[in-house]
C-alpha cells in the first residue's frame, strides 16, 4: 500500500478529478467554463468508480477533450489557409495554467488563432519562408489529429490511472503493459540512444533528467526541461517537426544504431516558443559507467602569495556494479570504492582542502551514499527509514573500524538537481559537522519507492495489467529531520539559473510534507558555525567585487526574469528586435567575462566551482593554526 494509506473516500476522489481535469488541459484551451461545471458533478464520484469498475465518467470527459481539440486542430488548419498579418501589435499568452476557464469556443478559437499565429511565427524566425511554415504546421496539427483518432481505451485508462496515483504523490506511476516494457528498457539501458527520461507536457516533449554516463551527459548541453522540437538523423538530415507527436513515437525517432548522430532542435527551458532555439548533435551510444564514475582534479589557489591545492572529486551518481558483485568480483566498481582511490591519490598530491562536487546528482544506490559518507566519518549512523507500517530502520557507515579517508577541510557542492541519495550523503556530512554544504538547496526528493507488477495481484488470464510505482517510505536525516520536500539547506549559498519555484520536489503538486521522526544518536563533531559565518563574509565580499561573480549574478538575474515570462508579441519586427538585443547582451556578458577574466585560455570556466574553491582556500587558511597545534599536540603524545 501507498505510504500515506490514504483512504479511497471523497477528499482523494477531489484530488483525482482537478488531476485528470489538469492533465487533459493544463494549459485552459480545450475545455470551456460551461464544460466544466458539467463535470463537477463527477468531482465526488471517482472514490465509487473503483469499486463499480465503471470508468463511464472518466471516458466522456475525455471524448469531450477528445472532440474539442480535434475542433481545435481543424479551425487551426482553416486559419493555415491565409498568410497572418505579423505587422499587428498582439500579445499571445502561451501560459495559461493560472488563468480561468474560457467561456464559449468562440473564446477558444480566438486564443488559438494567436497559438497559430505564433507556431507560424515561430518558425519564421528560424529562417522559414510562409509557404514553408505553413506546410510544417499542416503537417502538425494533422498529425495531431490522426493520433486523436487512435486513442484507446487502454490509453485513456493509463492517462486516468496516472492522474490518480499522481494525487498520491507525485513519484507514484502507472505504466500500460506497453509503456511498462519501455520502462524496463530504459532501465536496463540495454539500447542506443541519447541517455535522457522524456516526457510529454503540453504537446512538447520534455527532458525529465539526464542520466549520467549517456550521450547527452557527456555533452552536456542538454539540460532537464529542454524541450525538443524537432529531430534529423545525421549530420545533414532534415528536421523533422515532433511537436504533437505521441512519446513513443519521438523516442523511436531518437533510438538508433550505435555511434550514429541524432540531432534534436531544442528550445531550452522557460523559453517561450520561438526563442533562442539551439541544434545538438548527439552520438547514439548506451550508457557508459565509466562515463558516469567519479572523477577527480585539483584546482590551484592563492593567499597571501601562498598556493593551495584544492582536490575536487565530481560524482555524477551513486553507482554500484551488481552484476560484478554477484559473480565475486572484490574489486567491483562503486561510487565508494572509487572515491576512496581518488582520495588516496588526491592525499598523495597533499592537498589542502576538498570539494565533493554533487551538482545535477540525481542519485542512485542508497548503499553507496553509506559507504561515501563513511569515509569521511568515524563511523555511526548515517539515514533513517520510515515504512508505510511506520517502522524505522537505520542504515549506518557499513565500515565498523572507526576510520576515515581523509580529514582535513571539506565542501560538498549541490544544486538544485541534487536529489536523494545526494541529499543524504550532503545532510549526513553537514549533521556530523565533518563539513560545509555550499549551493543551492537541493531537490527534496526524500521518498522510497517499490514497483509492482500487477498481473501478480489479478487472475486475468486474457491481458496484461502493466506495472504500478507505489511510494513505500520516506528518508530522514540523523537528526530526525527529512529531507523530504525540504532538500538539504546549503551553509553558503551560491548563484545559479535554476528557478526552484519550478524545480524540486516543494514545487510539484500533491508532494508529500516535511516532517520529523525521533533523533538517532551519533556523534556531531565540533560546531562550524563561526567558520561558516567567516567564510559566508568572504564570500559575500566576493559577490559585491569579484567581476566574474558580479557578471554571473546578472546574467541569471537576467535569465530567471526572462524565463517568468507568460505572453509574447505577435509583431514580427518586434519579436526579432528582441532577439537580437538578447544576442547582443549575451556578446556583451561573453567579452565582459572575458575581459575580467584572469585566465583568459580558459573563457568556460566554471565560475561556482571556483568559488567554491575560494571558500574552501578561505576554510583551510581559518582552521591551518588549529590544525598545527594539533599536529604538535600528536607529535608530543607520541614521544611520551
Amino acid at each position: 500500500s501507498h505510504y500515506n494509506h490514504t483512504k479511497i473516500d471523497d477528499e482523494l476522489s477531489s484530488k483525482i478529478f482537478s488531476k485528470y481535469i489538469e492533465d487533459l488541459d493544463e494549459n485552459r484551451s480545450y475545455f470551456t467554463v460551461s464544460e466544466i461545471q458539467n463535470f463537477e458533478k463527477y468531482r465526488y464520484e471517482i472514490d465509487d468508480m473503483f469499486g463499480s469498475q465503471s470508468l463511464d465518467p472518466v471516458y466522456e470527459i475525455f471524448n469531450t477533450y477528445r472532440i474539442n481539440a480535434a475542433n481545435r486542430m481543424e479551425f487551426a488548419l482553416d486559419l493555415l489557409k491565409t498568410e497572418p498579418d505579423f505587422t499587428l501589435t498582439e500579445i499571445f499568452e502561451f501560459d495559461r495554467s493560472e488563468k480561468g476557464w474560457l467561456s464559449t469556443a468562440e473564446d477558444l478559437d480566438e486564443i488559438w488563432g494567436k497559438r497559430v499565429k505564433n507556431d507560424a511565427l515561430s518558425l519564421l524566425l528560424n529562417e522559414k519562408d510562409w509557404d514553408e511554415a505553413k506546410e510544417i504546421l499542416e503537417k502538425r496539427y494533422q498529425r495531431f489529429l490522426k493520433q486523436l483518432n487512435q486513442i484507446n481505451s487502454d490509453d485513456i485508462f493509463e492517462t486516468f490511472m496516472n492522474s490518480a496515483v499522481h494525487s498520491l504523490d507525485p513519484h507514484s506511476s502507472y505504466f500500460s503493459p506497453r509503456n511498462s516494457e519501455e520502462y524496463q528498457i530504459q532501465m536496463s539501458l540495454s539500447y542506443f540512444g541519447i541517455g535522457a527520461s522524456l516526457s510529454i507536457e503540453d504537446d512538447y516533449v520534455s527532458i525529465i533528467n539526464i542520466i549520467p554516463g549517456g550521450p547527452a551527459a557527456i555533452d552536456g548541453q542538454l539540460k532537464p526541461k529542454d524541450r525538443i522540437i524537432a529531430i534529423a538523423q545525421g549530420i545533414d538530415g532534415e528536421l523533422t517537426d515532433v511537436i504533437g507527436w505521441r512519446l513513443d513515437d519521438v523516442v523511436q525517432l531518437i533510438r538508433g544504431p550505435e555511434n550514429t548522430v541524432v540531432r534534436l532542435q531544442i528550445l531550452p527551458e522557460g523559453m517561450a516558443p520561438g526563442e533562442q532555439i539551439k541544434i545538438i548533435d548527439l552520438t547514439r551510444d548506451q550508457i557508459k559507467l565509466e562515463e558516469s564514475a567519479a572523477k577527480s582534479e585539483i584546482i590551484e589557489t592563492e593567499r597571501n602569495e601562498e598556493k593551495y591545492k584544492i582536490g575536487v572529486i565530481d560524482i555524477p551518481s551513486f553507482y554500484r556494479d551488481y552484476r560484478a558483485l554477484k559473480s565475486g568480483d572484490e574489486e567491483f566498481t562503486s561510487t565508494s570504492s572509487d572515491v576512496k582511490r581518488l582520495l588516496n591519490n588526491l592525499n598523495k598530491e597533499k592537498i589542502d582542502a576538498l570539494i565533493i562536487d554533487l551538482r545535477n546528482n540525481g542519485g542512485g544506490h542508497l548503499t553507496e551514499a553509506t559507504a561515501l559518507t563513511g569515509l569521511f566519518i568515524d563511523n555511526g549512523p548515517v539515514v533513517q527509514l520510515r515504512n508505510a507500517n511506520g517502522r524505522i530502520s537505520r542504515l549506518d557507515d557499513p565500515d565498523p573500524v572507526p576510520r576515515s579517508s581523509y580529514n582535513g577541510p571539506m565542501i560538498v557542492l549541490v544544486n538544485r538537481y541534487s536529489a536523494s541519495a545526494s541529499e543524504i550523503f550532503a545532510a549526513a556530512i553537514q549533521d556530523y559537522g565533518r563539513g560545509i554544504v555550499i549551493g543551492q538547496q537541493t531537490y527534496g526528493k526524500g521518498t522510497v519507492q517499490n514497483l509492482y507488477a500487477l498481473d501478480q495481484y489479478v487472475r486475468r488470464n486474457d491481458d496484461e495489467l502493466g506495472q504500478l510505482t507505489l511510494t513505500i517510505g520516506k528518508y530522514y536525516r540523523v537528526t530526525g529531520e527529512s529531507t523530504q520536500n525540504r532538500g538539504v539547506i546549503p551553509d553558503i549559498k551560491l548563484p545559479s539559473y535554476i528557478d526552484k519555484s519550478k524545480t524540486g520536489e516543494s514545487s510539484r503538486d500533491s508532494s508529500l510534507p516535511w516532517d520529523t521522526i525521533k533523533p538517532s544518536r551519533f556523534k556531531k563533531g565540533k560546531s562550524l558555525d563561526s567558520i561558516i559565518k567567516f567564510l559566508l563574509s568572504q564570500h559575500e565580499n566576493r559577490m559585491e567585487n569579484d567581476p566574474d561573480l558580479i557578471l554571473l549574478k546578472e546574467d541569471i538575474e537576467e535569465s530567471l526574469k526572462y524565463r517568468k515570462k507568460t505572453s509574447v508579441s505577435l509583431n514580427l519586427k518586434e519579436r526579432i528586435e528582441e532577439r537580437e538585443e538578447n544576442k547582443i547582451r549575451k556578446e556583451q556578458l561573453v567579452d565582459e567575462k572575458n575581459n575580467s577574466d584572469e585566465d583568459q585560455d580558459n573563457e568556460d570556466r566554471d565560475i561556482n566551482l571556483y568559488e567554491a574553491a575560494d571558500i574552501a582556500t578561505d576554510y583551510k587558511v581559518l582552521v591551518a593554526p588549529e590544525e598545527e597545534k594539533i599536529k604538535l599536540q600528536n607529535k608530543l603524545t607520541d614521544s611520551q
